[in-house]
């Protein structure tokens, strides 16, 4: 790979942690830690560590773009690839304060979606990454995540759930996004309207069904990431 593909994947991974730190800017974010809950007396989680672990997520990311570069499909090869590498990048941020499993998962592969076509973008670059999804992660350890045991317990899609329907909560956001911007909506009152439509339709928590914060702003993250994609990228690009 040259020094120039490098710097573009590393740059794609820098856009990702910029896309989730801007989600954590954002307020007010009901259930969600947002700048006012620097005590985390809500939500148990301290903003500011939030903030500082996302950081850790680059090197995961960076790897991650490299490794689906370096694959150039969607094979089962490259998902027990990232999976190991995704699990890497947990144990990161869990050293640098914790957090972000959900944004790890969201980001790592729509990350590795656009290391593998630099032109897709929207819809096109979820449908990679759903093909990437599709495959089960055969090195994954047997016992079941935190994550996967409230999927199963509240019969909600999950992380892995909406990223093998090809993310129609990223996809939803992103069209939120579009028509707030066209209506001449602030920025951040923009971003606001596309979380809080995807809690609102999102399954999780305990009852299912509702407002639900899991995951959400994992997916926010997630649409911010391509929606700051280059729009004039050539496809096929370095």
């Amino acid at each position: 790979m040259s020094s120039r593909e490098d710097e573009t994947l590393a740059r794609a991974a820098v856009a990702a942690v910029a896309a989730l730190i801007r989600q954590l800017e954002l307020m007010p974010k009901p259930g969600l830690p947002d700048p006012r809950d620097l005590g985390a007396r809500i939500t148990r989680q301290d903003h500011r560590a939030l903030r500082w672990s996302a950081k850790a997520l680059v090197p995961g990311l960076t790897a991650t773009a490299a490794c689906a570069r370096r694959h150039g499909a969607a094979t089962p090869e490259l998902r027990a690839e990232l999976g190991s590498i995704g699990r890497c990048t947990e144990h990161s941020t869990r050293l640098a304060g914790g957090g972000h499993r959900g944004a790890t998962w969201v980001l790592g592969l729509l990350v590795a979606a656009a290391a593998m076509d630099p032109g897709a973008r929207g819809r096109e670059l979820a449908a990679i990454a759903k093909k990437i999804a599709a495959h089960p992660d055969r090195r994954a350890p047997r016992r079941p995540s935190r994550g996967s045991s409230v999927s199963a317990k509240y019969r909600a899609a999950g992380a892995r759930g909406e990223a093998r329907a090809g993310f129609p909560h990223v996809r939803r956001a992103l069209d939120v996004l579009a028509k707030a911007r066209t209506a001449g909506t602030p920025e951040a009152d923009a971003r606001l309207d596309a979380l809080l439509t995807v809690m609102s339709t999102l399954q999780g928590g305990s009852s299912g069904a509702g407002v639900s914060p899991r995951g959400s702003g994992a997916l926010l993250a997630g649409a911010l990431f391509v929606d700051a994609l280059p729009v004039a990228a050539a496809r096929g690009a370095a």
